[in-house]
C-alpha cells in the first residue's frame, strides 16, 4: 500500500475518535515515519508502514500528536517535545511575538534588553526571543526539573542562547529585580472547573492548573513578581485564560502598572495581557485607569 493510501486510512480512523485534524495529523505521523515530504517520498516499506500503522494507533488513543512524534513547531523553531512539558499552542506564538517587539523596543531606546520567560517549559517563548532579538540576554525559570531538562535540550540546539535557571517564578530572580526589560509568561491559568481535551490533559498538571477557584492564583504571582523585576517603562506580556482578561488587567493596576490592555487570538478570543510599568518620570502617579480590550 502506498503512502497516499496509507494518509487516507488513517484519516478516517483519526476522524472517527474524534481528532479535531485527522488529515494533518496522518499527513505530519506519515512525513515523520518517512523522513521526507511524501511529494518526494519513495513507497512506504514493510518496516515503515507497521511504524505508521503504529503511530496512527497511539493518535487515536489521543495521545498528542507532539508526544507521538517528539516534535513541535513554534515560530520558526523545531523543537523537541516529551510529557515533561507543556504542549506550545498557537496563541502561544502571538504572546512571544509581542514579547519580541517589546525586547526590539527597548534596544532601540537604550541599546540593551534584558527579556525574563517566568515558567518557561520546553523553552519556546525564551529561545524564540533569543533567536529572533539576538542582540537581547533572555533567562528563562522553570520550576519542574524535567521541564527545565527539555528546556536545555532545546536551547543547546539553538546555540545556548538563554540563561536557564531552576527557580519558582513567584520568588526568582531577585537580583534582577528593577532591570528587566520584559517579562515574558505563560503561566499556569488552567480553573479547576474547567472540562479539558484528553490532549490537554496529557500536559503535566503543574503547567496547567492555576490555583484558586478559577485558576488566577499563579497568575497574579506573576504579574506581582513581574512588577519587582521590571524597570521603569518595562513590559509584562503574559498569556491567560479567555474568562480572566479583566481580573488580571485590574491584577497589573493594583501592582502599579500604568498600562494594562488585553490582545486578542486570530479567533478573537482575549487572551493575554500586556502591561507597562510607568516610565520613572511618572512613578507614584496614576494614569488614567485603561479598561476593555484594545
Amino acid at each position: 500500500m502506498g503512502w497516499n493510501m496509507l494518509v487516507l486510512e488513517a484519516t478516517g480512523r483519526l476522524a472517527a475518535v474524534g481528532i479535531d485534524s485527522p488529515a494533518s495529523d496522518a499527513r505530519e505521523l506519515a512525513e515523520h515515519v518517512a523522513g521526507e515530504r511524501l511529494a518526494v517520498a519513495a513507497g512506504p516499506t514493510p518496516e515503515q508502514e507497521k511504524a505508521y500503522r503504529g503511530l496512527v494507533a497511539r493518535r487515536c488513543a489521543r495521545e498528542p500528536l507532539q508526544h507521538v512524534t517528539g516534535t513541535m513547531y513554534f515560530r520558526f523553531l523545531t523543537l523537541a517535545c516529551t510529557p515533561e512539558a507543556f504542549i506550545v499552542r498557537p496563541e502561544t506564538e502571538m504572546v512571544a511575538g509581542e514579547a519580541i517587539d517589546a525586547a526590539r523596543e527597548a534596544l532601540d531606546e537604550r541599546g540593551a534588553a534584558t527579556v525574563v520567560d517566568l515558567c518557561t517549559g520546553s523553552g519556546a517563548i525564551a529561545i524564540a526571543v533569543a533567536t529572533e532579538v539576538p542582540r537581547a540576554e533572555v533567562i528563562g525559570v522553570e520550576k519542574s526539573p524535567g521541564a527545565l531538562a527539555l528546556a536545555q535540550r532545546n536551547n543547546a540546539e539553538y546555540g545556548g542562547r538563554v540563561r536557564l535557571v531552576e527557580g519558582d517564578a513567584r520568588v526568582a530572580l531577585r537580583e534582577e529585580d528593577g532591570g528587566v526589560d520584559v517579562v515574558v509568561a505563560n503561566p499556569p491559568y488552567v480553573s479547576p472547573h474547567l472540562r479539558l481535551s484528553p490532549e490537554v490533559e496529557a500536559d503535566p498538571a503543574m503547567s496547567l492548573w492555576g490555583g484558586g477557584p478559577e485558576g488566577l492564583d499563579m497568575p497574579r504571582a506573576v504579574v506581582a513578581r513581574a512588577a519587582r523585576l521590571l524597570r521603569p517603562g518595562g513590559v509584562l506580556v503574559m498569556e491567560h485564560a479567555e474568562n480572566q482578561a479583566k481580573a488580571l488587567r485590574d491584577a497589573a493596576w493594583t501592582r502599579g502598572f500604568s498600562l494594562a490592555r488585553t490582545g486578542a487570538d486570530l479567533t478573537g478570543r482575549p487572551r493575554w495581557l500586556w502591561a507597562r510599568m510607568p516610565p520613572a518620570e511618572l512613578i507614584g502617579r496614576r494614569a488614567d485607569r485603561p479598561v476593555g480590550l484594545s
